[in-house]
């Protein structure tokens, strides 16, 4: 398999650290990389919320925003500037503050985006698999201690015969990546995946890339986010219920979050009020992300919600009524602090470094995704584009205002 095969995703470290130097300080540690792999010409400014855009070089994460403009006016001025497409939401204690929606959800027929649009949200399918395997375990079908050799049988033979659900769950559990996390060179808008996407619709279609990865580290010592351990789940899962993976959400995640509007859907058959992910192309031209993408995801990413859906995932989550409380508890614990980042890991979710919000996080090609949900304050913002960089400019200037 190629080194361009194996590059990682938006899913990997350096990314998730670039998008967090945008939500804090706005300054990148290190030079980010165009698709050439040249390092970006550093210009000039006063280096307070400034970072050059990789989807648009050249282009600052600026907003002068009036300190006294109202929440409405203030998301609008930041989504004028950066060109935004996409929704934002806001609501305290299931009261909507804020819900916002710009840009185009297909540009070639001039659909706009509305709040009720339904965008892609990548990694943040995750913490969906996360939960069907602990309503699993719950059930008594699974346990933490289950090893995914018992499940997985003779297929990925190198994955150790040691790694536990609850390892894979954690990122602590070793196995190789099909997609990289190490490649500086990567560029989040190439085309990444080793098969022909339309390949990758079900669970058991992804051993093709899950095999011949080898073991990164001994399951269990050390934290390693790992886009392969939760497609790896969606298999175990899928196996050991006997139940297709994305029926198992939809029944045991969706259905009794309330989310009708969450799926996962093939990029190629988008229905009505859907937005197609888009990468630039050069000269102000884009082209749709569907080459770029498994056509249906599993496990580690593909699902497709509304702001809404996710505000009625996180009241029903922290309810007790997906899985029960103790799990809950469970899984938005500390598990692991993340190398190199302000911020920790539960079993499926990301948490805050200090405060007790919990994060669910997506970045791909064609897709940027946050939501953040702090349950003492019942206080949940979310931002949703369908580029890959649109979301961060209106997401940090949320993280700052909703913090102070």
């Amino acid at each position: 398999m190629s080194n361009r095969h194996t590059r990682s995703s938006g899913r990997q470290t350096r990314i998730r650290n670039q998008i967090w130097e945008i939500l804090t300080s706005g300054v990148p540690s290190a030079h980010r990389r165009m698709r050439s792999g040249a390092a970006r010409r550093q210009r000039p400014g006063n280096g307070q919320g400034q970072i050059w855009s990789r989807a648009w070089p050249g282009r600052q994460y600026t907003a002068p925003v009036n300190p006294q403009s109202s929440l409405p006016e203030a998301v609008d001025a930041v989504a004028g500037e950066h060109s935004f497409s996409g929704v934002v939401s806001v609501d305290r204690g299931g009261k909507v503050e804020l819900a916002r929606a710009y840009g185009l959800a297909h540009r070639a027929h001039q659909i706009p985006n509305t709040v009720d649009t339904r965008f892609a949200i990548a990694s943040g399918a995750k913490g969906l698999t996360a939960l069907v395997v602990v309503s699993l375990i719950e059930q008594g079908v699974l346990e933490l201690s289950s090893t995914a050799r018992s499940v997985l049988r003779d297929d990925l033979p190198l994955i150790d015969d040691r790694v536990t659900v609850e390892q894979l769950l954690a990122h602590r559990s070793g196995i190789g990546d099909y997609l990289d996390e190490h490649d500086d060179s990567l560029d989040v808008n190439d085309y990444l995946m080793p098969v022909p996407v339309q390949e990758l619709a079900d669970a058991e279609q992804y051993l093709a890339v899950l095999d011949g990865f080898p073991a990164k580290f001994p399951p269990g010592e050390r934290f390693s986010y790992c886009n392969s351990g939760y497609v790896v789940l969606a298999l175990i899962a899928e196996r050991a219920s006997g139940v297709p993976y994305h029926d198992l959400v939809r029944t045991r995640v969706c259905e009794p979050a309330g989310m009708r509007d969450t799926e996962f859907l093939r990029s190629d058959e988008l229905p009505d009020r859907t937005a197609t992910g888009y990468v630039p192309a050069g000269g102000g031209r884009w082209r749709s992300n569907v080459f770029h993408l498994p056509v249906r995801g599993v496990g580690d990413g593909g699902a497709y919600t509304t702001v809404a859906d996710l505000s009625s995932f996180w009241r029903t989550l922290f309810a007790g009524q997906i899985v029960p409380a103790k799990w809950v508890a469970e899984m938005v614990r500390p598990h692991n602090d993340v190398p190199g980042e302000p911020r920790r890991c539960g079993l499926g979710f990301f948490l805050h470094e200090s405060r007790d919000q919990v994060m669910l996080i997506g970045h791909d090609a064609g897709v940027s995704f946050m939501s953040v949900h702090d349950p003492a304050p019942g206080l949940t913002y979310t931002v949703i584009s369908n580029t890959a960089d649109g979301a961060w400019p209106v997401l940090r200037h949320l993280r700052e205002r909703l913090s102070a």
